[in-house]
Formats: C-alpha cells, sequence, structure tokens
C-alpha cells in the first residue's frame, strides 16, 4: 500500500500526542488509530500498523517505569501470560471480522468508552490493598479480559487497565500504571504478530511514527514521575467524538 507524505504528516504528530498521553494515563490508541483511519488506511491494516508504532512507544514507558521502581514483577510477569493468551484470541478474532462490520461494532464500544472515561472516578483514589494473592489472582483476570480487548480493537486498553487495576486489584496508582505498562506492551506484541503474519502492517509507516510514540512516551512518563495521573478526559472524549463522527459518516455513504 501506497503511503503518502500527507499521511505521514496527519499520523505522526497525533501518535507522538498518543505516546504522551498513554505514558501519562493510558488510552493512547484513542489518539493514535483514529489518525491512522483520518489518514485513510483500512481498518485491519490501521489496527496492524499501530500495533507496531504504540509498542515502540510502551516499550520505553515500560522501562522508565521499571526503572523507577513502578512495577512489581512478581505481578506483572504471572499477568504476562494471561494478557497473551487474550491478546492472541482477540486479534485472530478481529481477523474473521470484515471492515464493515468493525465500524458497526465501533459504533457500539465508542460510546461505551466515552461514557466509561467521562464517569470514572478520580486515578488518585486509593482503596484498601488486598493480600499479594487476591490483588495478583484479581490482576490475572484484568489482564486476560483487557488483552482480549486489546487484541481485538485496542484504543482505551491503557486506561482500562489502570482503572481496573486500581478499582478492582487495589493496586496503587503509580503500582497500576507500571504493571499495565507491561500488560499493554505484552499484548501489542502478541497482537502485533498475528497482523504481521497476516500482512496488516505496513513497517515503513510503522516505524517512522514508532519513533514519535517513542518521544511521546518519554515525555510522558517524565511528566507522570512529576505530576501524576493528571486528568485527560477533555482530550479523550474530543478524539472520541471526532471518532464516532467519521465512523457514521462512513456507514451512511
Amino acid at each position: 500500500m501506497d503511503i503518502t507524505k500527507l499521511q505521514f504528516m496527519i499520523i505522526c504528530p497525533l501518535v507522538f500526542l498518543a505516546g504522551f498521553v498513554d505514558a501519562i494515563a493510558g488510552g493512547g490508541g484513542l489518539i493514535s488509530l483514529p489518525a491512522y483511519m483520518i489518514a485513510g488506511l483500512p481498518v485491519h491494516m490501521a489496527i496492524g500498523t499501530n500495533k507496531l508504532s504504540s509498542g515502540m512507544g510502551t516499550s520505553v514507558a515500560t522501562w522508565r517505569f521499571s526503572r523507577k521502581g513502578y512495577i512489581c514483577w512478581k505481578q506483572a510477569i504471572v499477568c504476562v501470560v494471561c494478557a497473551l493468551v487474550g491478546s492472541a484470541t482477540g486479534a485472530n478474532i478481529a481477523l474473521l471480522i470484515s471492515d464493515a462490520y468493525f465500524k458497526m461494532i465501533m459504533l457500539v464500544i465508542l460510546p461505551l468508552t466515552a461514557a466509561y472515561v467521562l464517569h470514572c472516578r478520580s486515578f488518585d483514589i486509593q482503596k484498601t490493598p488486598y493480600s499479594m494473592e487476591k490483588t495478583t489472582a484479581l490482576s490475572m483476570a484484568v489482564a486476560l479480559v483487557i488483552g482480549v480487548y486489546d487484541g481485538f480493537y485496542g484504543p482505551g486498553a491503557g486506561t482500562f487497565l489502570i482503572l481496573l487495576l486500581t478499582a478492582v486489584a487495589h493496586m496503587p496508582l503509580r503500582s497500576a500504571n507500571g504493571v499495565a505498562k507491561v500488560i499493554n506492551l505484552t499484548t501489542n506484541i502478541s497482537a502485533l504478530a498475528v497482523y504481521l503474519l497476516n500482512g496488516k502492517v505496513i513497517l515503513a509507516l510503522g516505524l517512522t511514527a514508532g519513533c514519535f510514540s517513542v518521544v511521546g512516551n518519554y515525555a510522558g512518563t517524565c511528566f507522570f514521575s512529576h505530576w501524576g495521573a493528571k486528568s485527560v478526559k477533555p482530550l479523550m472524549l474530543t478524539v472520541l467524538v471526532i471518532f464516532f463522527v467519521k465512523v457514521c459518516s462512513e456507514l451512511v455513504a
């Protein structure tokens, strides 16, 4: 598939912004995937190429969080296994669905995602911690479920991971964000392998955009270390609305 300079100009800056947002509070896919689709890529090509660029950025964020001691590796490693299974399953399901059906599914997923982001409580609310065993078991369940979602569709997965790890597994915010990065990186790699094997990744575009994602994630981790998870709801909701309108217009046309 031929890619124009205009498509690079549309995608790369938005992928940088997505990486910045993703490192802080997850949900960068709400910006990066619509960027690929707004630039005119078919659904499966957009998802596959987005997995490459976002995976590059998430690897940097994971490394940064690990160096700062935010990742509990005993919990993260077992979550990786569940995330791998879930992501590969979700990606294979996605490849069986045509573009038109995929867009109709998005018409359901996008409003639900927007409602979830709009009504969720602050990231900074801390609940009473569970035992290590219970926290690990709940984290594994979260990794499996979000792994399926991330492999199938993806946008918002990082946000869902942070919210569920704090709300369901009662993990502290910094630990939840660190473990979420490990899980998200795992699901990206697993799904990317499926899309690569099926020829649904534009390497030149994905690698170029990935460099922008790396810089965005690095800047985002620096911001998070100093300021914590500031609200990015208005930005996420704006992108969701734009994406929803675009999908509706394409289905009507």
